[in-house]
């Protein structure tokens, strides 16, 4: 293994490491006393809750970055907001932004020149504005409409130079304020899922038993009477491991599997005299096809099986679920 710090360097890197999440922590813990007599942030979500338009985020330098995830969460949760970059608005995507918007924006200093250029032509709009800055003073806080205090007694920079304790701060105030407007919206999971559709969460709640199941042709059915070894023949050429037992109404009275052949093997001999009918299970659980993928999973691992029948509202067999069918579609 490379040994890059001799050990009195790497006692030095976990001192600092330390030092670090105590200084944000202390930071997050200062912001958290100052709201207990501050409503600055029940009257920016106001202003943010009955927005109409979007809500559009904006900073310079790491301002910036901080800006951009901001905008990302309050999007992901319930809140239609972009990034606009202060230096490309004054130069046309100023566009974007309209009176139906909500404009935040990020400066430690409050003296941002880039957006101190573009903010007077957003109050002209009447686009509510939100200031989060360190300096209640400054020019920034001044025109705000709410001014969102983010100071830190210090960055976590042993040079107190670089954006550390305050850039953790503005990310904290911002996931407050996303949170705060995903309860009042009353944003549940499955708003979540359609927002992220291609995540885990979206496919578990997204995704339905008819979006994965096998139809037509590719289910496995055989009537009561069939010979056990015709049915064995569907069992095969269907790789379901199982096939349905289906009345002549296409109902199923019954289902057996693989594991079922396997036991049977074990008690009878001769299999030439058996009809499916005699040896299958009845009242095999099912699905419907509307129901979510997550609920025939729960029934599978509830009941400990691989398969399971879909019946329409007439109990008519329209589809078959193997539970790798639900792994291949990532719902388990």
């Amino acid at each position: 293994m490379l040994k890059v710090f001799d050990d009195k360097q790497a006692r030095r890197v976990m001192e600092l490491a330390r030092e670090t999440l105590d200084i944000e922590a202390d930071a997050i813990r200062a912001l958290h006393t100052r709201l207990e007599s501050d409503d600055s942030v029940a009257r920016a979500a106001a202003i943010l809750f009955a927005c109409t338009g979007r809500v559009v985020v904006s900073g310079m330098g790491k301002s910036g970055h901080i800006a951009r995830k901001i905008a990302a969460t309050l999007a992901s949760t319930g809140t239609p907001a972009m990034f606009v970059h202060p230096g490309e608005a004054a130069h046309g995507d100023l566009g974007m932004v309209t009176a139906q918007d909500a404009f935040i924006a990020i400066s430690y200093s409050g003296e941002s020149s880039e957006l101190l250029e573009i903010l007077p032509v957003v109050k002209r709009m009447g686009t509510p504005l939100i200031a989060m800055t360190g300096k209640p003073q400054s020019r920034l806080a001044q025109l705000a409409d709410v001014h969102l205090d983010i100071s830190v007694a210090k960055e976590a920079c042993p040079l107190n130079l670089a954006p550390t304790a305050s850039t953790t701060v503005t990310l904290a105030l911002g996931d407050a304020l996303a949170v705060a407007l995903l309860d009042a919206r009353g944003f549940r999971e499955e708003d979540f899922a359609r927002s992220h559709p291609g995540g885990a969460l979206g496919r578990r709640l997204l995704t339905h038993v008819r979006d994965v199941m096998r139809s037509g042709d590719a289910i496995p059915a055989v009537s009561p009477g069939v010979p056990l070894a015709k049915a064995l023949l569907e069992i095969t050429q269907k790789g379901m491991g199982m096939t349905a037992v289906v009345d002549e109404e296409r109902r199923p009275v019954g289902v057996f599997t693989d594991g079922d052949l396997r036991r049977l093997i074990e008690r009878v001999q001769d299999f030439s005299r058996l009809t499916i009918s005699d040896v299958m299970h009845p009242n095999p659980r099912r699905v419907h096809p509307d129901q979510l993928a997550v609920d025939a999973v729960a029934v599978m691992e509830e009941f400990r099986i691989n398969q399971m029948l879909v019946t329409d509202a007439d109990d008519k067999l329209v589809g078959a679920l193997h539970i790798h069918d639900l792994t291949r579609a990532k719902v388990i």
